[in-house]
C-alpha cells in the first residue's frame, strides 16, 4: 500500500508509457491463457508470414550494427568516455563483465549450451546429411556463432546511445525514445516518443517471456530427475516461476550495488567452478582441441553464416532445410528484442569508461564468456554422444530438451551434486538477468531517474515480467519450442525499425556535438583531444554544454 502511494504521489512516473505497457501486457497475456490452442496456431501462423517477407533484413541488419559499433569504437569518438572525461569506471572490471554478462544470457546459455549442437548435428545446414562428421563440424562452430560478436554488437548499440545521453549530456532519461531525438525532434516527448517506449517495453517482455519460459522447464526438469516429482506440471512451474520472480524482485528491490552486483559476482564464480569441474573431470584434451577448432572454424565461416537464407532452397526440386529461418534469424530476432533492456543496463553500469572500451569490452567478454560454455559443456555432450557412452540426440528426441540436459550432466562424476549446483546457476542467471530487467522497465516508466528507478515500481515490474512466460508455457505444450521462438520474433520486428533510427540518431549527435566534445577533451584528456581534432570546422561561440 505504501508502495501504491509512492507511486501515486510521485510526479516522475510517466503513466502514459507505465499504463500503456501494463495494457497491452494484459492483451497479450489473456488470451493465452483463457484460448491456449487457438492462440498457439495464431502465433506460429504469424511466425511464417515474418520469416518468409523479412528474414533477409534481420541478417542485414545483425551485420550492419556489428560494423557501426566497431566504427564507433575505432573511429574519431571511441576515446569519448561515458561521463566526464575525468570520470572513472563506477565499478571494476570484474564486476562490470560479470553483471553484463549475467543480464545478457540469462540461463539461456546453460540450456543451449549443453544441447543446442544436438540439433544441427541431426539437421546440419547447406542440405548436409545429418549424424556425420560433416554435420558435427556445423554442430560444434555454430552455437558460438549464433552467440558471438554479432549478438554483443546488438546489446551494445543501445548502451552507446543512452549512456551517452545520460552520462554526457547529462539527461538522467532511460528511454529509447530520447536516443532518437535527432529524427523525431519535437514528437520525441509526444504520442510517438511514448509509442516507442511502450514498443520497446514490449519487446523486452517478450524476450524475457522466452527466456524464463525455456528456464523454468529445465529448473523443474532437474528437481524431477533428483526428487521424482512430476517437472512437467504447471503447478510444479508455477512455484519455481514465482520463487525466481520473489528472488529477482527482491535483488532488483535493493538495488544496483547491493542486489544485482552481488548476484552477478557470486554466479560468474559459481559458474567457473561448474566449468572447470567438467573441463576436469570429463574428457579434457577432447575439449580443448574441438573447442579451438570450432572457434576456427567460425571465424573462416563467419560472413558465409552470417549471409546465408538459403535462396535456393525448395525451387526446382531442391532440398529446403529452412535452417536460418529456425535458427539464425531466431536468435537475431531475440537478441534485437532483449537489446535496449541489456543495453540500458550495461550502459548504467558504464560510468567512466571510454565508447571503445565498452564496445569491444561487451563483445569480447561475452563472445569468449559464451565460447566457454559452448565449447566446455556442449563439447562435453558430443564426446558422450560419438563415444557411445550416452546417446544424447535418441534421449533428446524421445524424452525432450530439458530432460536430455538433466541426463548429460548425470553422466559425470557426483551427479546429483553436480544437477544442485547447475539448477542453483540457473536460477542465479534468471534472477540476475530478470532484476536487470525490472530495474531498467521500472527507468524506461519514469520521466526521469535520480540515483535509482523508484522502489515500488522496480517491484511492479518484477512481478509483471512473469505473466507472459507463465501463458507461454501454458500454450506451448508440445510445440513449445516452436511457440517461444515465435514469440521473441513477433516482438522484435517493431524494435527492428527502432535500431536503425537509434543508429542514425546517434551518429547524427555525435556530429552535432563533436566540436564541444574537442574542447571537453582539450581540458581533461590529449587522447580525446587527438581522436576528436578537428581544424575545418568553426566553433560556436557559447557552446560549453553538451
Amino acid at each position: 500500500m505504501r508502495g501504491v502511494q509512492q507511486l501515486k504521489k510521485n510526479k516522475v512516473m510517466d503513466w502514459t508509457t507505465f499504463i500503456g505497457s501494463s495494457v497491452i501486457l494484459l492483451i497479450a497475456v489473456i488470451p493465452m491463457m483463457v484460448f491456449p490452442k487457438a492462440s498457439q496456431d495464431i502465433i506460429t501462423k504469424m511466425n511464417e508470414a515474418v520469416v518468409s517477407t523479412i528474414g533477409s533484413v534481420y541478417l542485414f541488419i545483425g551485420l550492419a550494427i556489428l560494423i557501426f559499433v566497431l566504427y564507433i569504437a575505432f573511429g574519431k569518438y571511441g576515446n569519448v568516455t561515458l561521463g566526464k572525461s575525468t570520470d572513472k569506471p563506477e565499478f571494476n572490471n570484474f564486476s562490470w563483465a560479470a553483471m553484463l554478462f549475467c543480464a545478457g544470457i540469462a540461463s539461456d546459455i546453460l540450456y543451449w549450451g549443453v544441447i543446442e549442437w544436438a540439433f544441427y548435428y541431426q539437421d546440419p545446414p547447406h542440405g548436409g546429411k545429418g549424424m556425420t562428421d560433416s554435420a558435427l563440424n556445423y554442430a560444434t562452430m555454430y552455437g558460438m556463432f549464433h552467440w558471438g560478436p554479432i549478438a554483443w554488437a546488438t546489446f551494445v548499440l543501445p548502451a552507446l546511445c543512452i549512456g551517452y545521453l545520460i552520462f554526457v549530456k547529462k539527461k538522467p532519461v532511460f528511454k529509447i525514445s530520447q536516443t532518437l531525438r535527432p529524427i523525431l525532434k519535437s514528437q520525441t516527448d509526444g504520442f510517438i516518443g511514448q509509442v516507442t517506449d511502450i514498443i520497446f517495453i514490449f519487446g523486452l517482455l517478450g524476450g524475457a517471456a522466452t527466456s524464463l519460459a525455456l528456464g523454468v522447464p529445465m529448473i523443474t526438469a532437474g528437481i524431477e530427475r533428483l526428487t521424482g516429482l512430476d517437472g512437467d506440471s504447471m503447478v510444479m512451474r508455477g512455484a519455481i516461476l514465482f520463487i525466481i520472480t520473489a528472488l529477482f524482485a527482491y535483488s532488483s528491490y535493493s538495488g544496483l550495488k547491493k542486489g544485482i552486483k552481488v548476484l552477478s559476482d557470486g554466479n560468474v564464480i559459481l559458474s567457473f567452478v561448474l566449468l572447470g569441474f567438467v573441463l576436469i573431470v570429463g574428457p579434457t584434451v577432447f575439449i580443448m582441441e574441438t573447442t579451438i577448432t570450432g572457434m576456427g572454424n567460425m571465424v573462416k565461416n563467419f560472413f558465409q553464416m552470417a549471409t546465408w537464407i538459403e535462396p535456393f532452397g525448395g525451387i526446382g526440386g531442391r532440398k529446403e532445410t529452412n535452417f536460418p529461418q529456425d535458427w539464425t534469424i531466431f536468435y537475431w530476432s531475440w537478441w534485437i528484442v532483449y537489446a535496449p533492456f541489456i543495453g540500458l543496463f550495461i550502459a548504467r553500469i558504464s560510468k567512466g569508461r571510454t565508447m571503445k572500451e565498452v564496445v569491444l569490452g561487451t563483445i569480447i567478454y561475452g563472445t569468449l564468456g559464451c565460447m566457454l560454455f559452448f565449447g566446455i559443456f556442449g563439447n562435453y555432450a558430443v564426446y558422450l554422444q560419438i563415444t557411445g557412452a550416452f546417446d544424447v540426440v535418441q534421449n533428446l528426441n524421445t524424452h525432450g530438451t530439458e530432460a536430455t540436459i538433466i541426463e548429460v550432466l548425470h553422466q559425470l562424476p557426483f551427479p546429483n551434486l553436480v544437477i544442485i549446483l547447475f539448477l542453483i546457476s540457473a536460477v542465479l542467471f534468471l534472477a540476475t538477468t530478470f532484476d536487470s530487467g525490472s530495474y531498467i522497465l521500472a527507468a524506461a516508466s519514469q520521466k526521469k531517474v535520480v540515483g535509482e528507478p523508484l522502489k515500488a515500481n522496480r517491484l511492479y515490474w518484477a512481478f509483471a515480467l512473469c505473466l507472459l512466460p507463465f501463458a507461454l508455457m501454458l500454450v506451448g505444450g508440445e510445440r513449445s519450442l516452436e511457440v517461444l521462438k515465435t514469440a521473441s520474433l513477433l516482438a522484435s520486428v517493431p524494435v527492428l525499425i527502432v535500431f536503425v533510427m537509434m543508429m542514425i540518431s546517434f551518429l547524427r549527435t555525435l556530429n552535432e556535438d563533436r566540436l564541444k566534445l574537442e574542447r571537453r577533451a582539450d581540458k581533461y584528456k590529449e587522447v580525446e583531444r587527438r581522436s576528436l581534432r578537428i581544424t575545418q570546422v568553426r566553433e560556436k561561440k557559447n557552446d560549453d554544454n553538451l
